[in-house]
């Protein structure tokens, strides 16, 4: 059993995690709201907001003027301190207030600051959930429960589903539907795995097996590995003998679990199920 808190500023959440039998963190991943990033047209030409200059002199000064021959490091105090002070001088020549240090360290290492009345809440909520499962005294969060005091005070608490062809607590095969096998190569997987939202793999494996014999398609592990099964990427599902209904096991270090691929010759445009 997993208890998960998470606030960010004057909000916050606590989660029950049952292995198997409630949502797991990757069945709600697509929940989350994404990083916030800043066009760099914007932050370039036409910065409005402090927290333009301060990423202007992070993604762009830093780089070209490399002032201390290093990767910045948001916890060493004279590289933040060098990005407080380009910000200021930015921020005054587009006359933009309100650029501070704790702000430099909070869009440097992307950081919301903490409000301690809602991490009190929150870590109350979780404290009460051990000693309700603990003493089997009553029936625990089930199993997701949100805290919003920005405008007085709101919480709500809804169930999490599990998602049926989750990656990390589910078994169940993905299905890749394929227009012509004779004309899709290898790579064109691999990519989908790497460039999809759902699976954002880093460096898959990938293996197969044909008439009971393991076969294996594209190895990242070692470099001797990659470089005999690279030519297999440009080669097409025809070419490496996967048929309609063929399975591809493909390990990645995102994810403990092996996840199976499941080919589907139809027509129509290649598509991720």
């Amino acid at each position: 059993m997993t208890f998960i808190p998470g606030t960010e500023g004057f909000k916050g959440n606590a989660r029950v995690i049952l292995p198997g039998m409630s949502a797991c963190v990757e069945c709600t991943l697509d929940l989350y709201p994404p990083q916030i990033t800043y066009p760099l047209c914007t932050i370039a030409n036409t910065p409005r907001l402090p927290e333009h200059c301060i990423e202007y002199v992070k993604v762009v000064q830093w780089p070209k003027e490399n002032p201390f021959r290093t990767l910045l490091d948001g916890d060493e105090p004279q590289h933040v301190s060098w990005i407080y002070e380009k910000s200021l001088e930015r921020a005054a020549q587009f006359n933009i207030p309100g650029v501070t240090y704790r702000l430099v360290q909070g869009v440097v290492k992307n950081i919301i600051p903490a409000v301690a009345s809602t991490n009190a809440v929150i870590a109350g909520i979780c404290a009460t959930e051990v000693f309700k499962i603990a003493t089997s005294c009553c029936v625990p969060l089930n199993n997701y429960l949100v805290f919003n005091d920005v405008d007085g005070i709101y919480t709500y608490t809804y169930e999490a589903e599990k998602k049926e062809n989750c990656l990390v607590c589910s078994l169940i095969p993905q299905t890749i539907t394929v227009k012509d096998p004779t004309k899709m190569k290898l790579k064109e997987i691999y990519t989908l795995l790497t460039d999809s939202a759902q699976y954002r793999m880093k460096r898959p494996g990938l293996t197969t097996n044909i008439n009971g014999k393991s076969k294996t398609l594209y190895l990242t592990a070692l470099r001797c590995l990659e470089e005999k099964t690279r030519p297999n990427l440009s080669k097409t599902l025809e070419e490496l003998g996967l048929s309609d209904g063929s399975e591809i096991l493909v390990v990645d270090d995102t994810s403990p679990n092996t996840m199976i691929i499941r080919l589907k010759y139809l027509s129509g445009d290649v598509e991720m199920d």
